[in-house]
C-alpha cells in the first residue's frame, strides 16, 4: 500500500453539498416550515391595513352570511362583516397576546425561580408553594375564573393568563439553576467577590437559557389557544374587536355557514402548529447529541 493510499484513507471525508442539504432538510425541515408560517402571520399582522379589503367592523345586514365569493373572499358573518378582513386584523391581537403573555411570564418566572434556587430557605419554600398552588388547578379553568372576576377585556384576560403562566417557568428555571450552582465557574465567581445577584443574572441564567427558549417558543402557541378559548367563552376581547377565538364563537351555531368559524379555526391551527414545529427544531438544534447525528 502506497503512502498516498494511506493518506487518502486517513483524511476526513467531506460530505458533498447535496448530502449536507438532505441532512439539513431531514433535521430541520419542519422547523423551517414552522418559522415560515410564523413569519407569514407576523407580516400579515404588520401589514393588515394594506391587506384587508374592508374595515373589520363595517356592518351590512343586506349581505349577511354570504358564502365566499370574489367580493368577499372568505364570505361574511351574521352581521355582514367581511370574514377575510376580520381574520387579517384578528392576527394582530392573537400574536400580540401570545408574545406578551409568554415573554412577561418567562421573565418574571425565571427571576422567581432563580431567586428560589439561589436563596434557599424560607423564601424558596414560599415561592415554590405558590407555584404548587397554581399548578393545582387546570390552567384554562383558573384563567377563566380570574378573567371572570376581573371583567371582560383583553387587558384583564392578559393579566389572568400571566397569573397562570409564570409558575411553569419558575419551576423549570429553579431546576436548571440548581444544577448550575454546583458548577466550578460559580465557585470561581464567588471567590472573586461577585455579588449573588450579579452571579445569578450575568452568569447562571444565561447558561440555563436553552430549555427556557424552547419552552417560550412552544408556549406562545399554547397562549394563543388559551386566549382564543377565553374569547370563545366571551371573556376575551370586547365586541366588535376582531379576534380569532371570538370569531369561532360567533359561528359555532352556524352549521350551514361553515366559513364563519372554519377560517378563524384554521388560522389558529396553523399558527400553533408553526410554533410547535419551530420549538421542536430549536430543541433539536440546542441538543449536541442531535446535532452530531
Amino acid at each position: 500500500m502506497t503512502a498516498a493510499d494511506i493518506a487518502s484513507r486517513e483524511a476526513p471525508r467531506i460530505a458533498p453539498p447535496a448530502s449536507k442539504l438532505r441532512r439539513w432538510m431531514r433535521r430541520y425541515a419542519l422547523a423551517s416550515l414552522g418559522a415560515s408560517i410564523i413569519v407569514f402571520w407576523m407580516l400579515v399582522a404588520l401589514f393588515a391595513p394594506l391587506i384587508a379589503r374592508y374595515a373589520p367592523d363595517i356592518v351590512d345586514v343586506t349581505i349577511r352570511l354570504k358564502p365566499p365569493s370574489w367580493q368577499h373572499w372568505l364570505g361574511t358573518d351574521a352581521l355582514g362583516r367581511d370574514v377575510f378582513s376580520r381574520l387579517i386584523y384578528g392576527s394582530q391581537i392573537s400574536l400580540f397576546t401570545g408574545f406578551v403573555v409568554v415573554i412577561l411570564a418567562a421573565v418574571f418566572g425565571t427571576l422567581m425561580g432563580g431567586i428560589a434556587a439561589y436563596s434557599r430557605g424560607k423564601l424558596e419554600e414560599v415561592i415554590m408553594r405558590i407555584t404548587d398552588l397554581v399548578f393545582c388547578f387546570p390552567p384554562i379553568i383558573l384563567a377563566l375564573a380570574i378573567a371572570a372576576a376581573l371583567g371582560i377585556g383583553a387587558t384583564n384576560t392578559i393579566i389572568a393568563m400571566l397569573i397562570v403562566w409564570w409558575p411553569k417557568f419558575a419551576r423549570l428555571a429553579r431546576s436548571l439553576i440548581i444544577v448550575q450552582r454546583s458548577q466550578e465557574y460559580v465557585e470561581a465567581a464567588m471567590v472573586l467577590g461577585l455579588s449573588p445577584a450579579r452571579i445569578l443574572v450575568r452568569h447562571i441564567i444565561p447558561n440555563s437559557v436553552g430549555p427556557l427558549i424552547v419552552l417560550v417558543t412552544l408556549d406562545i402557541g399554547n397562549a394563543i389557544i388559551t386566549f382564543a378559548g377565553l374569547s370563545f367563552l366571551g371573556l376575551g376581547v370586547i365586541p366588535p374587536t376582531p379576534e380569532w377565538g371570538s370569531m369561532v364563537g360567533e359561528g359555532r351555531e352556524l352549521i350551514e355557514q361553515w366559513w364563519v368559524a372554519a377560517f378563524p379555526g384554521l388560522a389558529i391551527l396553523t399558527i400553533v402548529v408553526g410554533f410547535n414545529f419551530m420549538g421542536d427544531g430549536i430543541r433539536d438544534w440546542l441538543d449536541p447529541k442531535s446535532r452530531r447525528r
